[in-house]
């Protein structure tokens, strides 16, 4: 096992969301980080799997379900045949018990199915929708299929990264999905404060366009004024200059940030070049973003003189804002990461231990937790159906009919 922290899970722990149940009939990733969140803090989520489970199964490493293990924590799997009418009425069964659904098929699906938001809310008025999809309920592109990589360079986020010379640059991870998923949560508890306040369920439209574009900042504020599109600059910054990643003598890289006068010129100290301070090309913020490139030169030929180690410890001592850029065995080796538990580890039937994020954010009074592992498929079946009535005999013949499946 690595020098990550050891924990076992809480499986008797509550959280603040205790008593909140959950409905997952979404797939993938921005459904399974928005729940994962909820279910860290003490939501009952009930992820409800097609036959051949959800999509996130799929996603292996070395034949492993990594991102199941990660994001399916703190949640139970029914699983069910959602083409058999029999179950759909196992799902209407179960809504007025929630709080919360979830669900990302295509616009119009959950209508086919006879679930719309009106026939749920008949169901169970105080209940909270959210309706995951990547262009939004309507619109003229409601109907496209959404997954998050069209959705970045739809955004404006593909052409903003990368470099001025190269094409652009799509993020290595499921960023329009994450996005989507923390607002998605967010959005989920300010509905339920209504729910819980008034009584009075909503639909919440969640587009995976609409979070993504509303964190890239002022970009048509900035082109209405100037009639500019943002370039792509790679690492530098177009609103503050010195700001870049750095290669070290050793191969390795920093990346460095001058965001205010004070912490530019106790650089410019630092590095033996006190008279950029006054340097006509260097003086303000302005001044240095038009020569940014001779600026970088400079300080890339000190940087290149040491390792990365060096630099941090240098610039650090200067009190100059730098960090080294990690890959995955770095972050897990940090002394920090370890001594903040920002990573740690659990038991895992395949891998002995799995690393794993810890619980995000981390509340004072009443933190987070990993009650449970992932499900495994169809897990939890008898268990809730049980609630609902169903007997197991009668578990029994809808399991030979194909209605249940897995467990």
């Amino acid at each position: 096992m690595s020098n990550l922290h050891a924990r076992d899970y809480q499986p008797d722990r509550q959280g603040t969301l205790d008593g909140i149940r959950v409905l997952d009939l979404s797939r993938l990733f921005a459904g399974n980080v928005l729940t994962q969140l909820l279910g860290d803090f003490g939501a009952e989520v009930i992820k409800i799997e097609p036959p051949e489970g959800d999509t996130l199964r799929g996603w292996k490493t070395e034949g492993i379900e990594t991102h199941w293990k990660i994001y399916a924590r703190n949640k139970k799997s029914l699983c069910l045949s959602l083409r058999d009418p029999r179950a759909i009425e196992i799902i209407r069964k179960l809504v007025p018990s929630a709080q919360i659904l979830v669900e990302s098929f295509r616009p119009g699906v959950l209508e086919k199915m006879g679930l719309s938001p009106d026939a749920l809310l008949a169901l169970n008025p105080s209940l909270v929708v959210v309706r995951i999809s990547g262009w939004g309920q309507d619109g003229p592109y409601a109907q496209r299929p959404g997954f998050g990589t069209v959705i970045e360079g739809v955004s404006g986020f593909a052409a903003i990264n990368g470099f001025a010379d190269r094409e652009p640059v799509l993020p290595p991870m499921y960023l329009a999905d994450g996005v989507a998923g923390l607002y998605g949560a967010s959005a989920a508890m300010i509905a339920l404060r209504e729910a819980e306040m008034k009584g009075r369920g909503q639909v919440i439209d969640l587009s995976l366009l609409d979070p993504l574009f509303a964190i890239l900042g002022p970009q048509a504020a900035n082109y209405r004024l100037t009639g500019k599109v943002k370039p792509r600059t790679g690492s530098r910054s177009t609103n503050s200059a010195p700001r870049n990643v750095y290669r070290c003598s050793d191969g390795h890289y920093v990346s460095l940030s001058g965001s205010i006068q004070k912490m530019t010129e106790r650089l410019f100290r630092a590095i033996g070049r006190a008279e950029l301070i006054d340097d006509p090309r260097f003086r303000t913020n302005s001044d240095r973003l038009r020569h940014a490139e001779e600026l970088d030169a400079i300080i890339g030929a000190f940087i290149g003189e040491r390792t990365q180690q060096e630099n941090v410890a240098f610039f650090e001592e200067a009190e100059v804002t730098i960090g080294p850029i990690y890959d995955t065995p770095q972050i897990m080796a940090d002394p920090h990461v370890i001594a903040r538990e920002v990573i740690a580890d659990y038991p895992d039937p395949e891998m002995g231990h799995i690393p794993m994020h810890h619980v995000v954010p981390r509340f004072a009074q009443t933190p987070g937790s990993i009650r449970t592992p992932a499900p495994a498929l169809g897990q939890h079946n008898r268990e809730l159906l049980a609630e609902i009535g169903i007997s197991p005999a009668a578990y029994d013949e809808l399991k030979l009919a194909g209605v249940i499946c897995g467990g």
